[in-house]
């Protein structure tokens, strides 16, 4: 039996591999890739993928599992090797139900769909995506219709695909209790005048650049082991500890990369510190999406707009940008980072009106896989909800349903993971605060090593052994809640 266990991991440790080369392909068509190679890395990807896919929906691994179960049901259930086992078998199970070809043909898809989108974008042509689109969403509909069958509902098989064991209905009510009191608090915010004018000032590339790299130092990790880039639309990109992208986009009129930078430095830090000893095997990954959203939310708001954060850093601020900020005294600037004021961009929004933007894409995604609505009449319903939810008008489909890369991928499912991962994030910082007492202070004089050795041994460590509920239970003491993230909010902007 310990002979099935060492081929099911030497098998695992092939497709794991595997599935990093796709990453990294992925990567280079977003940052370094020419333009033209779109098509070439389309065919290259769908075939990495069906070879991927190939080899861990082999039936030889579904034997070895048959064979194991015995081992499994002995073992000490939070043991690597229990986890590892029953985690490829959920993996595997769900997989089996997919042909290879279909696997192969989303991915190439998904390939050839970014580089339109990222036109379709700079030319505010929606047109342009819509075959696009509809081919990614034709492709995921035939997947759901293979997987769907037992599920409470056609969107919780794409919903597990980024949290896994979380169901549709979890999710709803999870958003029902947020949305009255964020459209609340919204409302009340909405004419709060808090000056920003000195934010929107012309902005050297390099200065943001010098300041971002000072900021991932500052946070701490190792030079030789990650990189930044820019990138049309920021992203985070792990294959393996010692190889960590992360990518930002320079705006000319405002300092959105710095806050973004923190952003994916928390997602990168996460692949940097995830278990040595399971590095190659599934148990070593991230457990989720909202997991690792809940990581870049810490640092990006619960550190990169606090207090304490600028108290050390605005300093270095002043220095790079002497013009627009020399004059601008600290208790103006906070405000200003913090304002809360709805607008068009998601990964702009500020604490209040994040989720609901988050909230208006979960809700046009099941309408999607439920056939409720014609692609065809994505920027009408977008605008509508954006008018409905935050009272902006949107101007153009660049500024609106074009602005996010996911479902030029093919990535239907994300999107709630980004509301459930800033919740769990207030939930994950108030654990810290009670085991390091001094955490605000430490932030104060420009230390992470505790919170860094934190984040590590309570959630990195424990790559997939648990699913993201017991990981989140286990490092704060509870499921998922909402009331502290209203209570943070409620706090933060009493006298914002």
């Amino acid at each position: 039996m310990a002979d099935a266990l060492e081929q099911l991991k030497e098998r695992l440790t092939e497709t794991q591999d595997l599935g990093k080369i796709a990453r990294l392909l992925s990567w280079d068509q977003q940052v370094m890739m020419p333009r033209a190679g779109g098509q070439h890395r389309a065919e290259q990807f769908g075939a990495l993928v069906k070879v991927a896919f190939d080899k861990f929906t082999d039936p030889a691994i579904g034997k070895l599992l048959d064979e194991l179960q015995p081992l499994e049901e002995s073992l000490d259930p939070d043991s690597d090797d229990a986890a590892l086992i029953r985690l490829t078998r959920r993996d595997y199970e769900k997989a089996v139900k997919v042909p290879s070809s279909l696997r192969a043909e989303m991915a190439r898809a998904s390939s050839e769909a970014t580089p339109v989108w990222v036109k379709a974008r700079a030319e505010n042509d929606f047109a342009s995506f819509l075959p696009v689109l509809q081919r990614n969403v034709e492709l995921k509909l035939q997947y759901v219709d293979l997987v769907a069958d037992g599920a409470d509902e056609r969107y919780d098989v794409l919903l597990d695909d980024y949290e896994p064991q979380a169901k549709t209905a979890e999710v709803r009510a999870v958003f029902a209790e947020l949305k009255p009191p964020l459209v609340g608090l919204i409302a009340e915010l909405r004419d709060r005048e808090v000056d920003d004018s000195f934010l929107h000032q012309n902005f050297s590339e390099e200065g943001q650049r010098v300041l971002g790299h000072e900021v991932v130092d500052l946070f701490g990790h190792r030079p030789d082991s990650w990189r930044i880039d820019p990138t049309e639309h920021p992203f985070a990109s792990g294959q393996g500890r010692n190889d960590v992208r992360i990518t930002t986009h320079y705006h000319a009129d405002n300092l959105h990369s710095l806050f973004s930078t923190m952003h994916e430095y928390g997602h990168g830090l996460y692949s940097h510190q995830q278990p040595e000893h399971l590095e190659r095997l599934p148990t070593g990954g991230p457990c989720s999406l909202g997991i690792h959203e809940s990581q870049s939310r810490l640092w990006e708001n619960l550190v990169g707009r606090s207090l304490p954060f600028w108290q050390f850093f605005y300093p270095r601020l002043q220095e790079t940008f002497p013009e627009q900020f020399g004059d601008v005294p600290l208790d103006a600037f906070l405000p200003a980072i913090n304002r809360s004021k709805p607008g068009l961009i998601r990964i702009d929004a500020d604490e209040v009106t994040y989720g609901m933007h988050v909230m208006l894409r979960f809700e046009i995604e099941q309408d999607i896989v439920e056939g409720r609505i014609e692609l065809k009449d994505l920027p009408q319903i977008w605008n509508q909800k954006m008018w409905d939810y935050l009272g902006v008008e949107v101007p153009d489909d660049t500024h609106g349903v074009l602005q996010d890369v996911h479902w030029s991928g093919g990535m239907i499912g994300y999107f709630s993971t980004y509301l459930l991962g800033t919740v769990m994030s207030v939930q994950i910082w108030q654990a810290v605060q009670r085991d390091v007492p001094d955490l605000e202070e430490q932030v104060g004089r420009g230390e992470f090593a505790a919170l860094r050795e934190w984040l590590g041994s309570h959630i990195h460590e424990l790559g997939r052994k648990y699913t993201p509920q017991q990981v989140l239970e286990r490092a704060t003491g509870s499921t998922l809640q909402a009331q502290p993230y209203l209570d943070y909010l409620r706090l933060k902007y009493a006298d914002a």
